[in-house]
This record gives C-alpha cells, sequence and structure tokens, in this order.
C-alpha cells in the first residue's frame, strides 16, 4: 500500500439561504485520488455536517516533499478507535516523506495495536524540527553524531590454496 498525500478542497453547494458557503481543506493521506475524495466526505460529514450529495469538491491537489532525500524526524498525533474505545496517540518516525512516515504510522498500529487502517484518524503531521522537541527515547538514540552501525557477522574473504587458471612458469 503506497500511500500519498492529497489535499482536497470542498464546500457545500450553495443555496438560496447561503450562495456562498465555507471552503474547508484537508491534507489526507490515501493509496489515491478517489480514497482520498472518500475520507474527505466522511471527515467532513463528521465534523461540519456537510455530506457528498449536498456538497461538492473544488480541487485534489497531491503534495510532494518538498526535500525528499533528507532524513526527518516526524511527530504524528492520532485518534484511533479500539476493541475497548478510542483512544488519543502521539508517535514519532524517522523516514525520507511524511507520506512514508505515516505508511510506517499504519503498519505499526497495524502490529502492536491491532488496528485497522479505517480505525485511524491522522490527526496532525509534524517534522520534528530541533532535537531538544523529540520526546520518543527509541527516535533519540538515533540523533547520535557519527552514528555507525556495525556488521558484525562479516566473514573475511580468505585467498584460496587451489588457483582455477594456470601457473605462469616464466
Amino acid at each position: 500500500m503506497g500511500l500519498q498525500e492529497y489535499q482536497v478542497v470542498g464546500r457545500h453547494l450553495p443555496t438560496e439561504s447561503d450562495p456562498t458557503p465555507k471552503i474547508y481543506r484537508m491534507r489526507i493521506f490515501a493509496p489515491n485520488e478517489v480514497v482520498a475524495k472518500s475520507r474527505f466526505w466522511y471527515f467532513l460529514r463528521q465534523l461540519k455536517k456537510v455530506k457528498k450529495a449536498n456538497g461538492e469538491v473544488i480541487a485534489v491537489n497531491t503534495i510532494q516533499e518538498k526535500r525528499p532525500l533528507k532524513i526527518k524526524i516526524f511527530g504524528i498525533w492520532l485518534r484511533y478507535d479500539s476493541r475497548s474505545g478510542t483512544h488519543n496517540m502521539y508517535k514519532e518516525f524517522r523516514d525520507l516523506s511524511r507520506a512514508d512516515a505515516v505508511k510506517s504510522l499504519y503498519q505499526d498500529m497495524a502490529a502492536r495495536h491491532r488496528a485497522r487502517f479505517r480505525s485511524i484518524h491522522i490527526l496532525r503531521v509534524v517534522e520534528v524540527e530541533k532535537s531538544e522537541d523529540v520526546r520518543r527515547p527509541y527516535i533519540k538514540q538515533l540523533m547520535e553524531p557519527g552514528l555507525k552501525f556495525p556488521l558484525p557477522h562479516r566473514i573475511a574473504k580468505t585467498r584460496s590454496t587451489f588457483v582455477a587458471h594456470r601457473p605462469s612458469t616464466f
């Protein structure tokens, strides 16, 4: 499931009582444009009592990462429904893009909490700029300068006694 970040802009259809309705914009993570629009109507129906039947989507834009080759730390606020109730949560992920961090979040929530895509609501995704603002110790340990990952089980190649080509005799 490759996620992309979409900006969906929509509004209530104009009526005689309200000829210029308020415009709503959401940043939504979804695998494609159709799912992004569906999630937009799902959230707008919950928040503002506007449903697809009496609303319209003005624009759907894909948001690209500004610096896709720089490793960044993202703080994600979310709300999810478990078997016992609704919970708020804050998690941190180290990734190249916002969409990749959210994909890691969905994988993590599925593994640790058995939470499905439909039961997770992402409230906010923020890039953590300063190292002092990082809260989680499993992310802090990756921020040390000169961090190296040793490869302890490497086997050194030794030169063979028996060689596969004829020896040079002159």
